[in-house]
């Protein structure tokens, strides 16, 4: 799944030589996990925290309607609960990339929704609380993505912009624990606010 993920990123970036414009954009986003997982028959409860993160990303318009963004985050940290107590956190990169559709239209709002693949890669992992001094091992995990949003580019601005997204991610990674080995539901929501700048 990594490779075709790198394989579409360089298609995209082989067609540079095509008429077309890049955009860089820099957000700030609030990560929300939607789901929760139970271990031990169902006596424990094991989640994800909600999280703040910096999400640059770079953007590829094949024309004025279609286009293809790859997101850069840096890495996110995720304190893991066990039944509300601390137990693992986890750092992780979110590569994500999405084959996106732009309403172009004549006011300066541009709406957009797009599609992709995402990946979870595990950075590094640290127990506490009742896992402390125990090892936690996180595998790298794969899934969909899907994305709504609008950019909006004042009448008075040549090349840049604000926007605002929504993004839905399919991540559920394998952990390993002395305790017992399951998949975490994270399936998190990502609320971006950022800046865009096309060139």
């Amino acid at each position: 799944m990594l490779k075709q993920v790198a394989l579409i990123a360089l298609m995209g970036l082989s067609v540079s030589a095509m008429a077309g414009e890049w955009q860089v954009k820099v957000g700030a986003s609030a990560l929300a996990p939607t789901q929760d997982t139970q271990i031990a028959n169902g006596t424990l409860t094991v989640e994800a925290d909600n999280e703040f993160a910096f999400t640059p990303s770079v953007e590829y318009f094949f024309n004025d309607n279609i286009s293809a963004e790859l997101l850069l985050a840096t890495p996110i940290s995720h304190d893991v609960t066990v039944n509300g107590a601390n137990a693992v956190k986890i750092k992780h990169l979110p590569p994500t990339i999405t084959a996106k559709y732009n309403f172009k239209n004549s006011t300066g709002f541009t709406p957009y929704i797009g599609v992709g693949a995402t990946a979870f890669i595990p950075w590094d992992e640290e127990t506490s609380g009742a896992l402390a001094n125990t090892k936690a091992k996180v595998k790298e995990d794969y899934g969909y993505a899907a994305q709504v949003g609008f950019n909006f580019q004042p009448a008075d601005a040549k090349n840049w912009g604000v926007f605002v997204d929504v993004r839905y991610a399919d991540l559920n990674p394998e952990v390993e624990t002395v305790v017992e080995n399951f998949k975490l539901d994270i399936d998190p929501v990502i609320y971006t606010l950022g800046y865009s700048y096309k060139f």
